[in-house]
């Protein structure tokens, strides 16, 4: 039964991908969509199509360089200390966190009538809000900063998942016995291989950053809107012959993600040359510049995305709040008794949803890892890619395949397809989750329970995964949490008749309604990090009795 899972796994990440490519090209250039006319002529002929395609580019480049810089210097500057460990668990609750409603916290932060603006205008006596346009500005600025915001804890742990691959330790005492500063000598003997060892991950966020579709919906530009949501607009067009356009489109955005990928690497290989030259010329950092700047980021953007879901929060209870009060006049739960049960239900629906992809995607991730184990049947470190394929390829250029080529067989959109997507996508992040720990079970246990006459298997369910139950829990809860901010796969294999917390929300964005928007936007946000919660408690209480086992 084990020794085909790899296998499997392999099909499950690179099939829908490879398929829905297919079904993405093929439209693209006439086939399979009656009455489409040129639609790659028509896509490439788009008036927005350079300035979408601009904002695209740079809201992905300078997201992905701030989030990066930012985990850097915070690293550099203050691991190791108790600032950096209060830092940390400030920071690792925002992984969970959706996207969207992150955005939507985000956007109650900073438009012109939000909480920020509204404590100058109490200092001025303004009665209005001022004319500016900081949300959806045609520069995308507020879309890189929330990218930024949300994309460095990811980054930041990801580097200290590295930091773990490399001895940064005697390298660093060598470079700070050679002069050199704390940032300094960082920078210089560890950031190297550190940066090596989390280059996949860089990437993933560069793409996302690309070709994200929700974020861009709630803070980037509308007139016009980045490529990838002017992809999803044509592929929810009741006219078929737009779908085709929408293949078109996602093929254009693919291929300039690819030339911006490569210029990446090449760029890798420039900065390569320069750090070579500052390390030699024994130059530091200016420490103080650099360890303020790391802390002042770092903090920031995890104060701003906590005080947008504050800012939910508050309006989700919000009676009367006039412009420019710093508080409601009132609170009440009048909206929570409004949206509240059609919000639980649709998060019953997300949650059962998400719960049955990330069981599927835990069921062959064990299954991979134990056919590791005891066979010897790994993919190698080539694997990686495959596992981040879905990851680095734009869900616009096969999620719209994913879509045409069921309907071309027949098969309309269905929460069957849905599930199949988001599988896609949770699969990945289970397997970076559970795999470290996993791997490092002492298998000298699993000697003992044969000696005791155990089988393998009876071994993996009675003593390797109960010893291993915080790490599977914290697997299922980022399984949960992926699925429950998987908005573009939803909305297209489902073809907007499966609605989640997260559709919902989006959808919410456009409209005025600030109460509304602040339920269904914490509601999204309870139902990812409730599981991270459980994760947390149940080894604590379960295993109370017994050291080792509940953390």
């Amino acid at each position: 039964m084990l020794r085909p899972l790899p296998l499997l796994t392999a099909l499950v990440l690179a099939g829908p991908v490879l398929f829905g490519l297919i079904g993405t090209i093929l439209p693209a250039f006439g086939y399979l969509v009656p009455g489409a006319d040129r639609p790659m002529t028509m896509a490439l002929t788009w008036p927005g199509l350079p300035r979408a395609l601009t904002v695209s580019v740079t809201s992905g480049v300078l997201s992905t360089l701030g989030a990066l810089s930012v985990a850097a210097l915070i690293t550099a500057g203050w691991h190791g200390t108790r600032v950096f460990v209060w830092l940390e668990r400030m920071l690792s609750p925002l992984l969970a966190v959706p996207h969207a409603a992150a955005a939507l916290g985000l956007a109650f932060l900073v438009s012109p009538s939000g909480w920020i603006l509204r404590i100058p205008a109490n200092v001025m006596g303004w009665e209005a809000a001022p004319d500016l346009l900081i949300l959806n500005d045609p520069w995308g600025l507020s879309l890189t900063a929330g990218l930024i915001a949300k994309e460095m804890p990811f980054l930041l742990l990801m580097m200290l998942a590295a930091l773990t691959q490399v001895s940064a330790g005697p390298r660093l005492a060598v470079a700070r016995s050679l002069g050199q500063g704390r940032v300094s000598a960082w920078m210089k003997a560890v950031f190297p291989d550190v940066y090596a060892q989390m280059r996949l991950p860089v990437l993933v966020v560069l793409v996302f950053g690309m070709t994200n579709v929700d974020v861009a919906v709630i803070l980037g530009p509308t007139t016009p809107t980045t490529l990838s949501v002017q992809v999803t607009r044509w592929m929810m067009d009741p006219d078929l012959s737009a779908r085709a356009v929408a293949a078109a489109g996602g093929l254009i955005l693919f291929a300039a993600t690819l030339v911006v990928l490569a210029v990446w690497l090449v760029a890798e290989r420039l900065m390569a040359q320069i750090g070579r030259a500052w390390v030699w010329s024994g130059r530091g950092a200016p420490e103080r510049l650099a360890r303020g700047c790391g802390l002042t980021l770092a903090t920031g953007s995890a104060a701003m995305v906590l005080a947008g879901l504050a800012a939910l929060a508050m309006w989700s209870v919000a009676a009367r709040w006039a412009y420019p009060d710093l508080l409601p006049e009132a609170l009440t739960l009048r909206s929570w008794s409004r949206f509240g049960p059609d919000m639980a239900r649709t998060a019953f629906d997300t949650l059962a949803l998400a719960g049955a992809a990330t069981i599927i995607s835990l069921t062959l991730v064990v299954g991979c890892l134990e056919a590791e184990h005891r066979f010897g049947l790994t993919l190698g470190q080539r694997a990686l890619w495959l596992l981040y394929l879905p990851l680095l390829i734009p869900q616009v250029a096969f999620l719209p395949g994913l879509q045409l080529l069921p309907l071309t067989l027949g098969f309309g959109p269905s929460v069957w397809l849905v599930l199949a997507g988001h599988v896609v996508f949770v699969l990945p992040y289970v397997f970076l989750s559970l795999s470290g720990p996993f791997r490092a079970w002492d298998a000298r246990l699993a000697r003992v329970g044969a000696g005791l006459g155990a089988s393998p298997t009876r071994t993996l369910w009675l003593l390797r995964l109960p010893m291993l139950t915080g790490p599977v829990l914290t697997a299922l809860a980022v399984g949960v949490a992926v699925s429950v901010g998987q908005y573009l796969a939803t909305l297209l294999l489902g073809g907007g008749r499966v609605t989640t917390l997260v559709t919902e929300a989006v959808a919410l964005s456009s409209g005025g309604d600030r109460r509304a928007i602040g339920v269904w936007g914490l509601g999204q946000a309870l139902a990812a990090l409730l599981p991270f919660a459980m994760a947390l408690t149940v080894p604590a209480i379960v295993f109370r009795h017994r050291r080792g086992l509940h953390r």
